[in-house]
């Protein structure tokens, strides 16, 4: 019988090939080699499964500890420096997951809902880095333009148009990352 890891699993690749709409239930439990029945009793709903797959993935990074790790820095640009791998981690890891989620969200309420309570709590840690950083912030840059402009910096749309569509190493888009965020926020040293 198939763990719940390995339902995750399967539906994780069914999503990533055929779309979050397209995978049904009946497909995974099939992928999975598992009565659909089980996995209706084990998750409930593909939203369910969705969010497992999304919790399991996140919990890996220890996002949270690198938050805190990227603003204890004392020099400001090391901490966005850090922040960037962060956002660089989180991309690779699951950048397909992040993907799926966006596309769920525009026919399913709920993981909507799951969206819009990730970006507050996103936009909340980058104002808090902002915030701590506030007195280094270039000229003209207030606390709120420099939210605005990290979480325009590491959109899913920006990591996908640079790595996946351009084919920029990961490398490559982390130490871009890393340098807009310094150009853009702080000021010149």
């Amino acid at each position: 019988m198939a763990t719940k890891t390995e339902v995750a699993a399967a539906a994780r690749a069914l999503f990533a090939d055929q779309g979050y709409v397209a995978t049904t239930i009946a497909a995974i439990a099939e992928a999975a080699d598992i009565p659909a029945q089980t996995i209706y009793s084990a998750f409930g709903n593909k939203a369910a499964i969705l969010r497992s797959i999304a919790w399991e993935v996140a919990g890996t990074l220890d996002i949270d500890r690198a938050h805190e790790e990227a603003l204890a820095q004392p020099d400001p640009r090391d901490g966005l420096r850090r922040a960037a791998n962060i956002q660089r981690r989180q991309f690779e890891q699951m950048y397909d997951v992040i993907d799926v989620y966006q596309e769920a969200a525009r026919t399913d309420p709920d993981i909507a809902h799951d969206l819009q309570t990730i970006a507050a709590n996103r936009e909340r840690a980058f104002r808090r880095h902002i915030d701590a950083i506030a007195s280094h912030l270039a000229p003209g840059v207030s606390v709120d333009d420099g939210v605005a402009i990290y979480l325009t910096l590491v959109l899913p749309e920006v990591y996908r148009t640079l790595v996946i569509e351009h084919r920029w190493t990961t490398d490559s888009y982390e130490n871009w990352l890393a340098n807009a965020l310094i150009t853009q926020l702080l000021r010149s040293p």
